[in-house]
């Protein structure tokens, strides 16, 4: 069967530790460039990435001009979806209404491990 879908599940991605935040969503841009379906959840600390403010103040590099909402930017434009976990964002006080736009829909465990099962989609985790 031919992969259809790229599911990416931030498990490690910490607003803490930027320099690892702009690869998933170089990953998620160019796979959805490729015209796959491209989900992308978002666990643990990563939920924080989903602020209004907190993506845009981080960089990966010194060296590079572009934020982490910039790579975020370019996922998304390419047809990326993005998923919060509710567990997760409860962890760190938040809701969905305390989020991006782009992420206000909510997915987890569940949905991510029905990607992962499906011989259609592949996984990667960050």
């Amino acid at each position: 069967m031919k992969r259809t879908g790229l599911a990416l599940l931030l498990w490690a991605a910490d607003p803490d530790d930027p320099v690892r935040l702009a690869t998933p969503f170089a990953h998620a841009a160019a796979a959805a460039a490729l015209e796959l379906q491209v989900e992308v959840y978002f666990t643990a600390r990563s939920v924080l990435l989903l602020r209004p403010g907190v993506a845009g103040a981080l960089r990966a590099s010194e060296r590079f001009d572009k934020s982490i909402a910039d790579w975020m930017d370019d996922a998304l434009a390419h047809g990326a979806r993005f998923f919060a976990c509710s567990d997760a964002l409860a962890a760190q006080g938040l809701t969905h209404d305390d989020l991006i736009p782009a992420a206000r829909r909510h997915g987890g465990a569940v949905q991510f491990a029905s990607r992962a099962a499906h011989s259609a989609w592949a996984t990667l985790v960050f």
